[in-house]
């Protein structure tokens, strides 16, 4: 008797959890819905690396200061992987101190620009990469030195002519290794790109309110595509003229066209929260300040606060995965590879 009570308190049991698997299985395919593949923007899609060994050079790299005349500079200065990819300061710091004259611009998802810099005067991130090392105001060097400086090094020499098969280090190997690592820093994976692929409950209420509000004010026309921008130039200050100190002429610097004049490269909202401050003079300070200018100088519409709080709350669901690697170990100097000089200092003469 007591066997046959036990068998059907288990029997019911066991069905009472079933049953709550199933309910909870329901609640979950409820809320995974079918992708939205009809929207404006699409999900970023993870990395996918076919030359690891390319890819590893490349992360050495970008992390080392060598690559600058002083020893001290390297491209995580000013795109900091730990700060979004970005250094969060206005305009960014170079060689002996120099004050740049325009916002560093992330560089991740960078591989989904239509071109590089605010001006796109690069056509890819291989030209990009090039670009800092020789520009006086940034890393000060030229590729000549950099590439001599590199030649130094015996764990360098080994690794490059172990992913490239020669014993001569040359500047076009060194940028394609560099563009090679930058492509994998693309951020998938966030809130909104969960939404897009069906998980209803991926976002807030205010948060699918902003991004309708986002849609419907025309803020896509710009902004959209897997990196939410930068596949397109256009001016700022449509409905209203920008007003800012910058110097930067924005795209008319390449082309020389006065049609081109202010025309910028629409940054990527990807990891916006994170980017801060924006546009190309870094003259706005929060996501706030960038929804209610972008609003009223190219929309023509002033968005009240709960608008502007909304859209806000929207921006910071594009936020996705950040790069997680381990940091490089940098092959050690070798006996006539040149010493740090950060503060540009003269030998002293014996």
């Amino acid at each position: 008797m007591k066997h046959k009570i036990f068998t059907l308190v288990l029997t019911t049991l066991v069905a009472a959890l079933v049953g709550c698997g199933q309910k909870a299985d329901s609640a979950k395919t409820a809320a995974l819905g079918k992708p939205m593949t009809d929207e404006p923007i699409q999900p970023i899609n993870a990395a996918n690396v076919s030359n690891p060994a390319l890819v590893q050079l490349g992360m050495q790299l970008y992390f080392d200061p060598r690559l600058s005349k002083s020893g001290f500079i390297s491209c995580n200065s000013c795109h900091n992987l730990s700060m979004g990819g970005t250094d969060n300061l206005k305009t960014s710091i170079g060689h002996k101190w120099n004050q740049g004259p325009i916002n560093a611009p992330t560089v991740l998802n960078s591989s989904l620009n239509v071109a590089q810099f605010w001006d796109g005067r690069a056509a890819d991130l291989k030209e990009q990469a090039g670009g800092p090392i020789a520009n006086p105001g940034e890393m000060g060097f030229t590729h000549e030195l950099a590439v001599k400086t590199l030649a130094t090094i015996p764990g360098y020499v080994e690794e490059f002519k172990k992913v490239f098969g020669t014993d001569k280090i040359t500047i076009d190997e060194v940028t394609k290794a560099i563009a090679a690592f930058e492509e994998t820093l693309v951020t998938p994976n966030s809130r909104f790109d969960q939404w897009l692929k069906g998980d209803k409950n991926a976002l807030t209420a205010q948060e699918v309110q902003g991004y309708e509000l986002f849609k419907n004010s025309g803020c896509v026309a710009c902004h959209n595509g897997p990196a939410v921008g930068g596949n397109s130039f256009q001016k700022m200050g449509v409905v209203e003229p920008y007003k800012g100190d910058s110097k930067a002429e924005g795209r008319a610097a390449v082309t020389g066209k006065d049609a081109d004049r202010f025309n910028f490269k629409v940054p990527t909202l990807r990891n916006i929260e994170m980017t801060y401050p924006y546009f190309h003079d870094g003259e706005a300070k929060t996501l706030s300040q960038a929804v209610e200018i972008m609003g009223r100088i190219q929309l023509g519409r002033n968005f009240s606060k709960e608008e502007n709080a909304d859209i806000v709350a929207f921006l910071k669901s594009l936020t996705g995965d950040q790069p997680s690697f381990k940091l490089p170990q940098l092959p050690p100097s070798g006996p006539d590879t040149p010493s740090p000089q950060p503060f540009d200092a003269k030998p002293v003469k014996k």
